[in-house]
């Protein structure tokens, strides 16, 4: 059975902003995977409950697969009692892909961790996919290729929150970093769509998408590779 692993932040806030995981960049993918029969484990780094980012659950962002999860028991209970990211073991070869997340929380948790850089790194490197959509991406920043200092985004097709819509949500001065920059300092071809609008990028096994919109073309890309 084909295993996938997401990992969502454990971060509450970003310097002081009320934030967590956008629901939709976890709801969208979860069901596109359950419906093809495979088996999802949901982490984080800190492991137990996953804060939501409240946007993510408002009247406007409150997406069918979004409110599908949060009435979904089991669901919720995956949410609630998350693996943590350092005690499921990446080198057994059991593990097909990890999906990063996003949410503005990202931007605490995912900017330096080791844990999540070995699971990224040794997965491309045994030919498995690495996805990530929206601030997720943000995980891919610390990691390198094999040489040990080569960006592991140099080179590649990608893409990831843009800095115009950064700035439209008025966090710029709070993110680490704004990631469409990042990715272009770190030598990788980055692509964007319009705002707002579903943008994936596929380069071998590295899927990447945009924004939450791109949540369900980012799943999709992760099937077709699959199948």
């Amino acid at each position: 059975m084909v295993k996938i692993v997401f990992v969502c932040t454990s971060a509450p806030e970003l310097n002081g902003h009320p934030t967590g995981l956008w629901i939709e960049e976890l709801a969208a993918p979860y069901y596109a995977f359950l419906e093809k029969g495979y088996e999802v484990i949901i982490s984080s780094p800190k492991g137990g409950p996953i804060p939501i980012d409240g946007g993510s659950v408002s009247p406007d962002f409150f997406t069918e697969a979004s409110k599908k999860f949060m009435h979904d028991a089991e669901a919720v209970g995956k949410l609630s009692h998350s693996v943590k990211l350092s005690t499921i073991d990446f080198g057994k070869g059991d593990i097909d892909a990890i999906y990063l997340a996003g949410g503005h929380g990202t931007g605490t948790d995912f900017v330096d961790d080791a844990d999540m850089k070995s699971a990224i790194e040794g997965l491309l490197a045994s030919d498995k996919i690495v996805a990530a959509v929206c601030h997720g991406v943000i995980g891919l920043c610390q990691c390198t290729t094999s040489d040990g200092t080569t960006p592991l985004v140099s080179g590649k097709n990608v893409t990831g929150f843009s800095d115009t819509e950064e700035e439209a949500v008025q966090l710029t001065k709070l993110v680490p970093y704004l990631l469409e920059t990042k990715l272009k300092e770190q030598g990788a071809k980055y692509e964007k769509g319009g705002d707002w609008s579903s943008q994936v990028c596929v380069d071998g096994k590295l899927v990447t998408g945009q924004n939450p919109q791109s949540s369900d073309g980012c799943a999709e890309a992760v099937i077709k590779i699959l199948s």
